[in-house]
């Protein structure tokens, strides 16, 4: 007997590889309330290549106190789907170890019509940001080469 995964909620932090764009599209499609739906809006984070100081960035390492996050993350989901015109919002935070470009978060917005849709997204993106217990170390080379590593504070990457 082959096991089927649902996902039983529209949050959460997952480790790399196990949670893909893929995955979040079709499980928005799996909803029930999908007629309702005339337009869906995505936020991809993904590993920028350089900090806000012009050092070159090697990667990053993301890790969460995942119990809270996952709560933190449902939280606003839930409170955001409640908004007019919203039929579903999903925010999924990637961990592990991430080299420029892949992804790391992904946060969806479904929706009637989008004029409902662009504060929604916006705002499930500042509050994960804010809220949300997930800690970056990013790995970069400073100016003069030399290699280093520290844990990031979204106060410094805006």
């Amino acid at each position: 007997m082959t096991a089927v995964i649902h996902l039983t909620s529209g949050a959460g932090v997952h480790k790399k590889g196990t949670f893909s764009l893929q995955d979040l599209l079709n499980s928005v499609r799996a909803k029930p309330d999908l007629h309702k739906v005339g337009a869906l809006m995505l936020f991809v984070g993904v590993v920028r290549g350089e900090t806000q100081r012009g050092e070159v960035v090697k990667g990053l390492e993301i890790e969460a106190y995942e119990e809270k996050a996952d709560e933190v993350l449902d939280g606003i989901c839930s409170e955001l789907m409640k908004r007019k015109g919203i039929v579903d919002v999903q925010i999924h935070h990637l961990t592990g170890s991430f080299d420029v470009g892949e992804d790391l978060v992904y946060v969806l917005v479904a929706g009637g019509h989008r004029r409902d849709m662009f504060p929604i997204l916006e705002e499930a993106v500042e509050r994960y940001k804010k809220d949300a217990p997930i800690f970056k170390k990013e790995y970069a080379t400073d100016r003069r080469g030399r290699d280093k590593s520290y844990w990031v504070s979204e106060s410094e990457t805006e």
